[in-house]
């Protein structure tokens, strides 16, 4: 509804006559609009969607019960309700299926949901009051529960009110499983498990929401012994939740295994056949912790970051009109490129990123605003609210901008509170032929010393002063900037979205499930799969003074890192709680440098000397149809779903029949051409090509088929050696990091 007609039709309900609610008659915000959600009503298949359904519309999810109210009682003359007839209500007839209903029956004339309606219109539908206490609190019992497959527990949702009243609340909350396969939920709250593992319900009155947590135990004996080994304290968390739902983990991987996992998952890149025989012949107790410093300490690890920094912040060439060019997303990328090189901590960067103004060349974290705020030159109606919130506080504040959160205590208030904090923030767009685009901290008037700080509400015409997502205060002055402000709010180490949105990620990028996943949806009913560990690790960091390497090396080191991937008995189907280590394709531009480096052909980037690697392009426009083909970030949005590691035909088929592999196995001036001249040894030339892809040797099984087909004496040796090295690069294993 566009604001004057809001406005209007507030006026209007003003001006009607009003009835003041009976203390015992049911309350239109409290009782009427949770039942209405509850029901279906309102949400976005159907009187909730944007035009409504049949001529009826309701706010999705009761998000706006002013309107709501003015919608059900005022419109059409009312024809809705019957006062002096409350059962010949239209609202009650079609409800029960007396008048036909596209919905259907939602209840019956004798269900509890048909009195309380009934009791509402027979007591004149009293409407909205702004005296009322508003509910400020949400709590399920029990909190967290172990089941068995096939148990059934009730759940209770109590509701705390702003005048601290507290009441039963479970009929009128709107319920949901997380995760169906592994529990379901009835309307009325009760859970009932269906197989083992783990999972959540959550609950929604309201703008509130909570969440509570079950474990389903596998019922099979297991090897207690399997769950002592602990490097350090991951691995405490990590095998008292194992051992909680009885699943055993797989054994430690080899050492081939963890120098080639390590390299790749840190580096982005292979260690060479002199580093995995070094490693793999030493003595020392402690290497894997040394070569953890030694990996984290090269130069190929900020080079690799550094693209991980740049996804984050959407470093790339605007789609239209763009201001920075190559060169501005270089600039950026190597200011990026510092940050990890220097280990500075990660609230620094956080704030000098969210403070950045001045010209683009002087300030390359400027581009991150370029591009968030984009043609819009004004911050607060730009993407950057919702680009920031993600970024930072791994969460999605999108929905808010338009209506409540559907999961989540976000309001459509609490996103323009938000969005206030940018609303100083004006670009001053130039094409880059004619100087630098610049950000400026100003009131659009130019009055910023005496305008109040903050941004109109589009549907109620509000204003909405700066106030974070917690909601606390903050005092903003008309000539401070106030992104300040929120940068203070952001990085403070009590904030667990700030500190737990990078622990999720450094730890979903290791272990290639997050403690929370989506990995940037985090949120009250989204709970972490290991709460213990979460906990942990966020302390940790903060701890550590948001040291980022100081949290990988805890992460690397850990006994749970550094689980072989093959599954034993029992934890064949986990794929959340790091029973074993989590096989992954390659990324896209690790997946062509590992190819490059095997065969020692280098590939070519328009604008970039030859021997650039993939994970060193700053800008993904950068033209590669197998970057582009294997799931590279276009960087749009701050979503970590932008980058794919799916394998799909067209990148199985290009593999196999493509140029990538092809050409450079076939090139005269490639590692394998190379070695076919000068090693005459073919069983030692074998160890090479394993090694090169691998990181290890072949085993007996694969030397001794290769050894037959050397004997045969028609088959040309270097056909025979390309051929195989192609089958190897081809492989499972060298296309997954394992």
């Amino acid at each position: 509804m566009p604001r004057f007609a809001y406005v209007l039709a507030t006026a209007v309900a003003v001006a009607a006559p009003t009835v003041s609610r009976a203390a015992d008659a049911p309350s239109f915000s409290t009782d009427v609009v949770p039942l209405l959600t509850k029901a279906g009503c309102n949400q976005g298949a159907c009187h909730g969607k944007g035009a409504g359904q049949n001529g009826f519309r309701l706010s999705l999810r009761g998000f706006a019960p002013e309107q709501d109210y003015l919608w059900i009682t005022r419109e059409f003359s009312g024809r809705r309700l019957d006062r002096t007839k409350p059962e010949e209500s239209l609202l009650l007839r079609k409800a029960t299926g007396q008048t036909p209903h596209e919905g259907g029956r939602l209840f019956t004339p004798t269900s509890r949901e048909y009195q309380l309606l009934r009791d509402w219109v027979a007591a004149g539908y009293p409407g909205p009051n702004k005296t009322e206490a508003k509910v400020s609190k949400l709590e399920l019992t029990p909190a967290a529960s172990a089941l068995k497959p096939g148990d059934e527990v009730q759940l209770v949702a109590t509701a705390t009110f702003s005048d601290g009243t507290r009441r039963d609340v479970t009929w009128l909350t709107k319920f949901d499983s997380n995760d169906p396969a592994y529990l379901e939920i009835t309307p009325g709250g009760k859970a009932k498990a269906l197989r083992n593992g783990a999972s959540a319900v959550r609950a929604m009155y309201l703008t509130e929401v909570a969440v509570t947590v079950f474990a389903m135990p596998f019922d099979r004996p297991v090897d207690e012994t399997r769950f002592t080994a602990a490097n350090n304290f991951v691995d405490t968390h990590v095998f008292a939740k194992l051992k909680e739902l009885r699943i055993e983990p797989s054994d430690l991987c080899s050492d081939e295994e963890f120098i080639r996992r390590l390299f790749l998952d840190a580096c982005g890149t292979l260690p060479t056949a002199a580093e995995v025989t070094a490693f793999a012949a030493g003595t020392d107790a402690k290497k894997r912790e040394k070569l953890v410093d030694a990996v984290l300490a090269r130069p190929e690890f900020t080079d690799y970051w550094a693209l991980q920094l740049g996804d984050l912040f959407q470093n790339r060439k605007e789609r239209d009109h763009d201001v920075r060019g190559a060169k501005g997303v270089r600039q950026f990328h190597a200011w990026l490129r510092k940050q990890v090189a220097e280990n500075r901590p990660w609230d620094a960067v956080a704030r000098d990123v969210l403070t950045a103004a001045g010209a683009s060349t002087d300030s390359p974290a400027v581009g991150y605003y370029i591009v968030t705020v984009g043609e819009h030159r004004h911050g607060e109606s730009s993407e950057a609210p919702e680009s920031i919130a993600q970024a930072f506080l791994g969460t999605r504040i999108g929905c808010a901008k338009c209506h409540n959160h559907p999961l989540e205590r976000y309001t459509q208030d609490d996103f323009y509170h938000f969005a206030a904090f940018f609303s100083r923030v004006k670009l001053d767009r130039k094409e880059a032929k004619a100087g630098p685009t610049t950000l400026s901290v100003s009131h659009p008037d130019q009055n910023q010393n005496k305008n109040p700080v903050g941004v109109s509400q589009p549907r109620t015409g509000m204003f909405m002063k700066p106030q974070p997502l917690d909601r606390s205060k903050r005092d903003v002055a008309p000539g401070d900037d106030p992104r300040v402000a929120l940068a203070k709010w952001i990085t403070d180490p009590a904030n667990e979205y700030f500190t737990g949105a990078m622990v999720n990620r450094v730890w979903r990028h290791y272990m290639g499930v997050g403690l929370v996943e989506p990995v940037d949806d985090l949120r009250a009913t989204n709970p972490p799969t290991n709460p213990a560990l979460w906990k942990a690790l966020n302390a940790e960091f903060t701890d550590k003074k948001f040291d980022l390497r100081a949290l990988m090396r805890v992460v690397l080191t850990s006994r749970a890192y550094q689980l072989s991937s093959a599954t034993r008995p029992g934890n064949e189907t986990d794929t959340r709680f790091y029973s074993h280590y989590a096989a992954r394709r390659l990324p896209a531009e690790v997946l062509l440098d590992a190819i490059c480096d095997a065969t020692g052909v280098p590939d070519r980037f328009d604008g970039y000397p030859v021997g650039v690697r993939a994970v060193q392009v700053p800008d993904p426009g950068s033209a590669s149809y197998f970057l582009r083909a294997f799931g590279r970030s276009d960087r749009v949005t701050a979503c970590a779903c932008e980058r794919s590691g799916d394998v799909s035909l067209p990148n199985v088929l290009h593999l196999i029949c493509g140029d990538t592999i092809t050409v450079k196995l076939n090139s005269g001036s490639g590692w394998l051409a190379k070695r076919l001249k000068d090693e005459k040894d073919d069983l030692k030339l074998l160890d090479e090509l394993f090694l090169r892809a691998y990181a290890r040797k072949p085993g007996a099984g694969e030397r001794a088929r290769v050894a037959e087909l050397l004997r045969d004496k028609d088959a040309p040796r270097d056909e025979l050696f390309r051929d195989l090295f192609w089958a190897l690069l081809n492989s499972k294993e060298f296309l997954f990091n394992r």
